[in-house]
């Protein structure tokens, strides 16, 4: 049977086409199939090995071959230096491989790595790092269940949200990322990625972000609001104060739970340690993932002990999970946190986003939105995004758009990057878009 687009699956759906990713691979490599005519005694290359055998996310992957990686750089196998200005989608805070977090690691792996699914043992990796953990979050977010990763987070507060309140509906937002599994990818606030995979989760409502419609839809029926405190994928937009507040008010008055999405926005992304703190509000369920292992993987859903107990009976093991919290991974996060936690006041976020915004300007350029170091390079056109994002590559700095926002340089980088660093790196941003600038005028 032929295949089928997604739009041909589901007539009378109008699905806007998605940003075709730029392309950084040659035109002489080839996808190969099972059937291909290969010698099989021929010494293939990392390269065709990849698009040979690791499954791909896209037609066109950026394609780089790293090396290593060490701080702010990333090297590939000639020993170029990359500066990663995306941490590797907000997951290298405190910058990659660093050696607390590689000694933790080693300490770990020498002492055990697996030993049972997770919540039956008593394991110290996990233990001491939920406990640092929730001595740096508000007294009502007590209870840590770690998972794999920010999509399973995601996963598991829609249960809990559920087992809690007894309620069918969930409310989150347009142009919104919570995950890409199915209970995740039915949240996400986007028509041209969800098309295919229908039919999703029944009972979730998208309204757009900001929007006073979304307030009002709160009631008896809800069993909770998802929402990230900062939209990344949407080109890094933030919650009016007053709006979110009204949000707040609303969930607490409809007996509605609150899940605040900060895989991105935490871990000192914004300016605080939580981006929550920025606008006086307590969620009943914080989403956390990216950089809480410290370049390990590892997400978590966190609440108060009493709704979080209810996944433990009725049933019996109502949430479980073989690899959650993984011991190894625990061990680097917490000694990521601690890092970062020691380092906070000298990564001077505030002043960075300050040269964010004074270096970042140029007659391309529409609007510089940042949040923290976080921002977002507004341009006309995702084309024209494109063409810098592969010029700043050809230049040593490794870039990327976002889903929502494709016309939208992203960046992000480790908040140790010292300021110095910084304005380099925007200075070669802006010859980027001088030598973009200089091709479109001829």
């Amino acid at each position: 049977m032929p295949y089928k687009s997604a739009t041909q699956r589901k007539p009378g759906v109008v699905v806007k086409t998605g940003p075709k990713k730029y392309a950084i691979i040659h035109n002489s490599i080839s996808l190969y199939s099972m059937s291909d005519s290969v010698n099989k005694n021929a010494a293939l290359t990392n390269r065709q090995l990849f698009f040979r055998h690791v499954a791909q996310t896209s037609p066109e992957p950026i394609g780089l071959e790293i090396a290593r990686a060490e701080g702010i750089y990333q090297f590939d196998k000639t020993g170029k230096k990359y500066v990663d200005l995306i941490s590797g989608f907000s997951v290298c805070n405190i910058g990659h491989s660093h050696p607390e977090v590689i000694e933790a690691v080693k300490r770990q792996s020498q002492a055990y790595m697996h030993l049972i699914v997770y919540g039956e043992f008593i394991e110290s990796p996990q233990v001491q790092y939920a406990k640092l953990l929730v001595d740096h979050l508000p007294t009502s977010l007590n209870t840590v269940y770690f998972t794999n990763s920010g999509t399973e987070a995601t996963e598991g507060a829609m249960k809990l949200a559920k087992r809690v309140t007894g309620r069918p509906h969930i409310i989150c937002f347009n142009n919104s990322y919570h995950g890409s599994t199915q209970g995740a990818l039915s949240l996400m606030g986007s028509e041209y990625w969800r098309n295919a995979f229908r039919p999703l989760l029944p009972g979730i409502s998208h309204f757009d972000y900001n929007s006073a419609d979304a307030i009002e839809a709160i009631d008896e029926t809800t069993a909770c609001v998802i929402l990230e405190t900062v939209q990344a994928e949407n080109g890094i937009i933030k919650p009016s104060k007053e709006w979110i507040q009204a949000l707040h008010k609303r969930c607490k008055e409809q007996k509605a739970l609150l899940v605040l999405d900060e895989i991105q926005a935490g871990f000192a992304r914004t300016g605080t340690l939580w981006a929550f703190e920025q606008f006086n509000i307590v969620p009943d369920i914080l989403l956390l993932g990216k950089a809480l292992g410290g370049g390990m993987p590892l997400g978590a859903f966190i609440a108060c002990q009493q709704l979080m107990q209810t996944l433990a009976a009725d049933p019996v093991l109502g949430h479980i999970s073989t690899f959650a919290g993984h011991p190894v991974s625990c061990a680097a996060g917490k000694a990521a946190f601690e890092v970062l936690l020691e380092n906070l006041t000298r990564y001077e976020i505030a002043q960075k986003e300050t040269i964010l915004k004074t270096h970042l300007q140029h007659s391309l350029i529409k609007e510089v939105r940042t949040a923290g170091m976080w921002a977002a390079i507004e341009f006309e056109s995702f084309e024209l995004n494109k063409k810098i994002i592969r010029m700043c590559l050809d230049r040593g700095i490794i870039t990327d758009w976002f889903l929502f926002a494709p016309e939208c340089m992203r960046v992000a980088p480790p908040l140790s990057i010292t300021g110095a660093e910084l304005i380099s790196v925007c200075q070669e941003i802006i010859i980027a878009m001088n030598e973009v600038f200089a091709e479109k005028a001829t």
